[in-house]
């Protein structure tokens, strides 16, 4: 990234020294960081006196650290700054920015700082972080609060101000607006108007992913995959079709019997390609392709249809103010190839008594809502079971279950091959599946949205506003369920 400064002389009548261009890019050989810990001192120990001989602490050894700085052309070293986990262990998705410095010589030209700045949120937020603050000291607070930080509170560092000051990530709520915002408005008019009629989802179940049969104890599901995915690997989007819909008769607690397919292909080539993944998934669950319909000489389009079975079908929007929030998932697994960040697979390696014995989950968690997390992520789908239960979620985001191998941005906005997010009362009172983790890691409060509770107490906004728009699942019924 290159950038010059402006010249500001046609405001001020002066003309200061030109500003050099510099380029901000990551240290990355050894040479280079003692060139920054170099720098360091020289502002921080010579200049400042904050420290005594050295300001080397352990985030300097951390193998996570980062490292950013800016150069002119020629090579010099204009300043640094470093970004880093904010707890040891585990990356809960909490990145901390600190260590600015920007040589005495550079500072007669404005903008380094801010580059620097700007730089290391945008790397955050690239590595996965959900929170990213930093401690800077007070006379430095206005360039921040222009560049778009807020300030937490002010604080005392080493017998100097400073200043907590926090980077808006709205990492989550984008997902949420771009996925299932538009939603309410949508299906608006989709319900029956009969005051005796089931409707479209049937009074308490507005917005589940699957919805009760009127008149019997059947439960129906319906999926499409998108169109690009199915293009691009038909074998894939054909599993992951029979896999999002059993998730959806899950979350209702209900015992799958049967699908259905409808599938476009350009040619009976690529059609065989995507009935060889749906068969393959059937198989693996033992649940039967009933039948459907075949299209070709089309666009590449596919869904699915399941039918399952329960007297109690679980509501997404069944829960209340002061239930704990449980999230239930298989870790086990990786990045699907060609979709890291986006697709966890943990279905794939998976045995067939292992996959049938995730049916089990709610059942055995006994929840008062459920929903299985679709492609809002871990936080957007507790966003709309909160939604449907007119209540607010905040989430302890150290308590969450994730991948080792996975950042907390990605595994908390990815969809997951299994996870279920639940509402009780109560702990869970039989056993699950050996292959699954699970944690209570929130609660539901008064209010609406989704917040983030970080292990030092402060909480942030996820979601502001409801996620879908078809309010809680309990009032009269005017929309149809979620699709």
């Amino acid at each position: 990234m290159t950038i010059t400064d402006l010249d500001r002389g046609i405001l001020t009548g002066l003309r200061p020294a030109p500003a050099p261009t510099f380029v901000v890019s990551q240290a990355e050989t050894r040479a280079e960081l003692d060139e920054y810990r170099a720098l360091r001192r020289e502002v921080f120990v010579a200049e400042q006196g904050i420290f005594a001989r050295d300001d080397g602490d352990r985030v300097d050894d951390d193998p996570r650290t980062i490292v950013l700085v800016a150069r002119t052309t020629d090579g010099t070293l204009l300043g640094g700054v470093r970004i880093a986990p904010a707890v040891e262990g585990r990356d809960i998705g909490w990145w901390t920015g600190s260590r600015l410095a920007v040589s005495a010589a550079a500072r007669t030209h404005a903008g380094i700082g801010g580059a620097l700045v700007r730089a290391a949120c945008a790397r955050a937020e690239a590595q996965g972080a959900l929170r990213f603050d930093a401690t800077v000291q007070a006379q430095n607070e206005p360039m921040f609060r222009r560049i778009g930080w807020s300030t937490v509170s002010t604080v005392d560092v080493h017998g100097r101000p400073h200043v907590h000051m926090l980077w808006r990530i709205d990492r989550v709520e984008r997902l949420a607006r771009a996925t299932k915002a538009a939603l309410g408005a949508l299906l608006e008019g989709l319900g029956s108007d009969a005051p005796d009629a089931a409707g479209l989802g049937g009074s308490g179940f507005v917005g589940d992913d699957a919805a009760p049969v009127p008149g019997s104890d059947l439960v129906a599901a319906c999926d499409a995959i998108l169109p690009s995915m199915v293009e691009r690997d038909p074998e894939w989007a054909g599993w992951c079709a029979v896999l999002v819909n059993l998730n959806d008769l899950s979350a209702m607690g209900a015992t799958p019997v049967g699908l259905l397919d409808a599938v476009g292909a350009r040619d009976a080539s690529f059609a065989r390609r995507v009935f060889r993944g749906l068969r393959t998934a059937s198989q693996a669950w033992g649940v039967p392709v009933l039948g459907g319909h075949t299209q070709l000489g089309v666009p590449a389009a596919l869904s699915v249809t399941a039918l399952g079975r329960t007297d109690r079908p679980v509501a997404g929007g069944g829960a209340s103010p002061g239930e704990s929030l449980r999230l239930t998932a298989d870790l086990g697994g990786q990045w699907r190839p060609g979709y890291t960040g986006s697709q966890w697979d943990s279905s794939s390696h998976r045995g067939a008594d292992e996959l049938r014995a995730l049916a089990s989950v709610v059942p055995a968690l006994r929840p008062t809502a459920a929903k299985d997390i679709s492609m809002t992520g871990v936080v957007g789908t507790t966003g709309m079971l909160a939604e449907a239960s007119g209540c607010k979620a905040v989430l302890d985001v150290d308590r969450i279950p994730m991948p080792d191998d996975a950042s907390a941005g990605d595994w908390l906005t990815c969809f997951p091959g299994f996870a279920m997010v639940t509402a009780e009362r109560a702990p869970a009172r039989a056993a699950l599946p050996a292959h699954v983790d699970t944690a209570v890691c929130g609660r539901l409060t008064d209010g609406r949205g989704v917040d983030l509770r970080w292990p030092d107490g402060l909480v942030t906004p996820a979601i502001a506003d409801p996620v879908t728009g078809l309010g809680p699942a309990t009032r009269p019924l005017k929309e149809g369920p979620h699709p």
